[in-house]
C-alpha cells in the first residue's frame, strides 16, 4: 500500500531498484547509529546546556551550539558504524532487492553470487579484501575520533 502510493504520487520505487537496497541497508544499520547517537547526547554534561540557557540561549540555541557540537563525535561514530554494517548487510538486501549485477549487488551479495560460479574464488578473495579495508579504515576514523574525544575530555577534567 504504501510503496504503491509513493511509486504513483512520487514516482519512488524501493523494490528491485538501488534505492531499495540503500532503504534496506539503512534500516539495518540504523540500529547502531541510534545506540551511539544515544549514548553520546547522554554523556553530554547538563550543566553545560543549564549554563547556556542562563545566559539567554533558546533551547534550539542550546542544541544547536552546545549539545550537538559535544556530541557530534559520537554522531560520526554511529554514522560509521551504520555505514560498515551496511557494508556487509546479506539479508535484507538480498531479501528486499534480489542481487542484480550493477544496480542493487552489495559486496556480500556479489562475494555471495561469485562463491556460486566455478573459479570464482579470486573474485571472492578480491571483494573481501576491499571489503576488510573498507572495514578498517571506518574502524581507524571511529578510534581517531575516540582518543580525540578522550584527550580532549582529559585536558578539560
Amino acid at each position: 500500500v504504501v510503496g504503491e502510493f509513493l511509486a504513483t504520487h512520487f514516482g519512488i520505487v524501493f523494490s528491485f531498484r538501488w534505492t531499495g537496497a540503500a532503504l534496506a541497508a539503512a534500516i539495518m544499520g540504523l540500529p547502531l547509529m541510534v545506540r551511539a547517537i544515544r549514548l553520546s547526547f547522554d554523556a553530554v554534561h547538563r550543566r553545560h546546556e543549564e549554563a547556556a540557557a542562563t545566559l539567554g540561549a533558546s533551547p534550539v540555541m542550546v542544541f544547536l551550539t552546545v549539545s550537538l557540537p559535544l556530541a557530534w563525535p559520537g554522531i560520526m561514530a554511529g554514522a560509521i558504524l551504520c555505514f560498515a554494517k551496511a557494508l556487509g548487510e546479506f539479508g535484507a538486501t538480498i531479501t528486499f532487492v534480489s542481487a542484480i549485477p550493477g544496480e542493487t549487488e552489495t559486496i556480500s551479495a556479489a562475494i555471495y553470487a561469485a562463491l556460486q560460479t566455478p573459479d570464482g574464488e579470486t573474485n571472492v578473495m578480491r571483494l573481501a579484501l576491499v571489503s576488510i579495508a573498507i572495514s578498517f579504515a571506518a574502524l581507524r576514523l571511529c578510534a581517531a575520533n575516540a582518543i580525540n574525544r578522550l584527550s580532549r575530555h582529559t585536558r578539560t577534567s
